[in-house]
């Protein structure tokens, strides 16, 4: 999560936490909006198998790249009724005409070199021998502590670097290693939830 954003009607705490209305001590940018407040409650951090499932994420991700987060969070319900609920299979047969089509469709984010890139990802994800959720997990690193400050959450990792190298090498596109680590964070594959945060660490 890279957004720089300031908590509304919440009070801030520890540097990298903010107390909501509820009374509950989140991170920092967690707190900002509903959207964010139930995204960070419930699925953000939390670990995602799957190969449609990270290929979602994957998706989401690389369209995020440039925006805000909550642009991207309040359009998925668009993204996936596009996308085909994100099957991998769907999306890899999708045609010229389907580009056409997600293009005109103001419910999602209109790139083209996005929208093109995340089905040329999904021909290759559907290449994948061992599937795409076994290759992305294979650069989860060994569980840390939590950050204890909002400075000590990274962009970047040598894990999200050698992942995005992996992805580029078997032909995926636009996923670079910042895309790679907000991909990790968002699908539990590293837990960046600030210490003092409420939500417990997954299977705790």
């Amino acid at each position: 999560m890279t957004d720089d954003i300031s908590p509304l009607g919440a009070a801030a705490l520890a540097d990298g936490l903010v107390l909501g209305e509820d009374g509950r001590a989140r991170c920092f940018w967690g707190g900002s909006t509903p959207d964010y407040v139930a995204y960070h409650d419930t699925e953000w951090g939390r670990p995602v198998h799957g190969d449609d499932a990270l290929f979602e994420r994957l998706c989401l991700e690389a369209f995020q790249s440039g925006l805000a987060w909550i642009t991207i969070l309040r359009k998925r319900p668009a993204f996936r009724q596009a996308f085909s609920g994100f099957s991998i299979e769907a999306v890899a047969a999708f045609d010229a005409k389907d580009a056409d089509r997600l293009m005109a469709d103001p419910g999602i984010v209109r790139n083209r070199m996005k929208v093109d890139a995340a089905l040329h990802n999904a021909r290759v994800a559907a290449g994948l021998p061992d599937g795409l959720s076994e290759l992305l997990w294979s650069f989860a690193p060994p569980a840390r502590p939590r950050p204890a400050t909002r400075a000590d959450v990274p962009a970047v990792t040598p894990e999200s670097t050698a992942m995005a190298k992996a992805l580029k090498k078997r032909g995926f596109k636009f996923v670079g290693p910042t895309t790679a680590y907000a991909l990790m964070q968002a699908t539990g594959m590293v837990d960046d939830h600030v210490a003092g945060c409420f939500v417990p660490p997954a299977g705790g």
